[in-house]
């Protein structure tokens, strides 16, 4: 198997910075996404993490810190989270980094609250393979990490959560 490359995409003003480094596991989407043609900017992306699930890292680090994102990109972000919930080693981690404003994350108290804010997310879950990390960010006005929280699911758990 050929080793696969990173991929560096830059941020305009309509599309997020993509950062994703297959030897730390970290993948990174920052900025706004609300492009004219999500397949365009979202495709090779997908066709990046599909190779990179095959020889994943024990750690993979899913940070999306979009500022806003259209229907269309959330689409693709969904793809790209059923992609990840595949990677084949159960004794894996995925950990989905999610930015919020801290009001909101003052709202969430416990593994319910999350699942309920969050439920497109954590439906995508069911069935998963590795184990599954939400680490909340509360940012101010500012865009200066105030709070933090992490919930960590077992692949056992995801029986709990409902299927859509």
């Amino acid at each position: 198997m050929s080793k696969i490359q990173n991929l560096i995409i830059e941020q305009t003003p309509k599309t997020p910075q993509f950062n994703l480094n297959h030897l730390t596991g970290e993948l990174i989407l920052s900025g706004r996404s609300i492009p004219e043609n999500a397949t365009k900017v979202y495709e090779p992306v997908l066709n990046w993490i599909s190779e990179y699930i095959m020889d994943a890292r024990p750690t993979t680090n899913l940070r999306l810190d979009l500022e806003y994102f259209n229907t269309a990109s959330s689409i693709w972000l969904a793809r790209i989270l059923k992609s990840l919930v595949q990677i084949k080693n159960p004794k894996y981690v995925l950990i989905l980094h999610l930015y919020i404003h801290v009001e909101e994350f003052d709202e969430i108290n416990d593994f319910d609250d999350i699942s309920d804010a969050f439920s497109p997310i954590t439906n995508i879950f069911y069935g998963a393979i590795p184990s599954i990390g939400i680490k909340l960010y509360g940012e101010n006005d500012q865009g200066e990490i105030v709070k933090d929280a992490l919930v960590f699911i077992e692949p056992e758990q995801f029986t709990n959560l409902k299927e859509v």
